[in-house]
């Protein structure tokens, strides 16, 4: 069962639950389909504080804390795409919750399509929003992680007095920079110095760094759904991006409807890596339209099976490309 938790998370209590001896942090609110909400690398739950009372108006919103992260254990455990997929069915089975609608953001994106992947009998739907897993490129920042000296260096780096010196700066930057010519470089400066300020915890950067360490190397993300994408054929698919995102290029939004020709791709403008907070209204929208317009996925053993054995197929029908640097002044993209 799950507990009721003493800490908040904005006006949202947090609860959790114990899988295999590690404790799980996560929130569970409002009523009706299930929508599970992935956060991305070394961010938590509240990075969805923004869209999750617009979607508890319809939905049953649950936003965990991954292993390694947030409020959640942070041991020495299974960092892997596989495990936190197995994580999720897990803590939807002590719940009581049979299928979900999975939305991913960036490494939860890579943890949603594992999902989807190992248990398709659990996946309504599948969402993903600046996501890993659709391209080799990725911020150097990130593959700086896995260097030698990064433990040691963060953790002078966090520090009490340096680590709100670095904090203070950032969230200075972001505001100062969030109506001039550099907002696609500062707009998710918040979200990092929340992130310089989690790590000040030696246990988390542990598994940050072994979590990036399963997924990306210096040449980039190694995971990537290219050899899988075209099982989503049998489940609802849409892609959401921002323009500005300078994580993780856009231009990954139009590979993913080149893998899977019949995804629903959106690209916000004005957006960086977090569409959902810079727009929780349009993303609130987009996802309850696709909810709205699309069968939830029934799934058939066999006919899973005929498609492993025929494998991928490439798409019958040519696919736009999203320009990396487009018009600023273009309406968003969608197909």
């Amino acid at each position: 069962m799950a507990e009721q938790g003493e800490h908040h998370a904005g006006e949202y209590d947090v609860q959790y639950v114990t899988l295999h001896g590690k404790r799980r942090a996560f929130v569970k609110v409002g009523s009706g389909p299930v929508v599970l909400l992935l956060h991305g690398l070394a961010c938590d739950h509240t990075t969805w504080s923004p869209v999750i009372d617009r979607l508890a108006q319809k939905y049953t919103v649950i936003a965990p804390d991954l292993l390694g992260h947030g409020l959640s254990d942070k041991p020495r455990a299974d960092y892997t795409l596989g495990g936190y997929a197995n994580g999720m069915r897990d803590l939807l089975t002590i719940l009581g919750i049979d299928k979900v609608t999975v939305v991913g953001h960036s490494f939860g994106g890579g943890v949603a399509m594992q999902f989807a992947y190992q248990f398709p009998e659990r996946t309504h739907r599948l969402m993903l929003v600046s996501t890993g897993g659709l391209g080799p490129e990725v911020t150097p920042l990130i593959k700086l992680i896995q260097a030698p000296g990064w433990f040691q260096l963060m953790g002078a780096l966090t520090l009490p007095g340096i680590r709100h010196a670095e904090t203070a700066v950032l969230r200075a930057v972001a505001g100062h920079g969030s109506r001039g010519p550099l907002r696609k470089y500062t707009r998710d400066l918040d979200e990092v110095a929340d992130i310089v300020e989690s790590w000040k915890d030696r246990h988390t950067r542990f598994a940050i760094r072994h979590l990036v360490r399963a997924v990306i190397d210096w040449q980039g993300q190694i995971v990537t759904m290219a050899d899988r994408a075209y099982l989503t054929q049998a489940m609802p698919m849409a892609v959401l991006w921002g323009l500005e995102d300078q994580v993780i290029p856009v231009r990954h939004a139009s590979n993913a409807a080149a893998l899977a020709p019949d995804v629903r791709v959106d690209v916000l403008a004005d957006a960086g890596h977090f569409p959902h907070k810079d727009h929780p209204d349009e993303f609130a929208a987009i996802l309850d339209e696709f909810i709205a317009s699309t069968e939830p996925a029934s799934y058939s053993r066999a006919r899973f099976r005929a498609m492993l054995k025929a494998g991928g197929v490439p798409p019958a029908r040519p696919v736009p490309t999203i320009d990396d640097a487009p018009d600023p002044q273009a309406a968003p993209a969608s197909a």
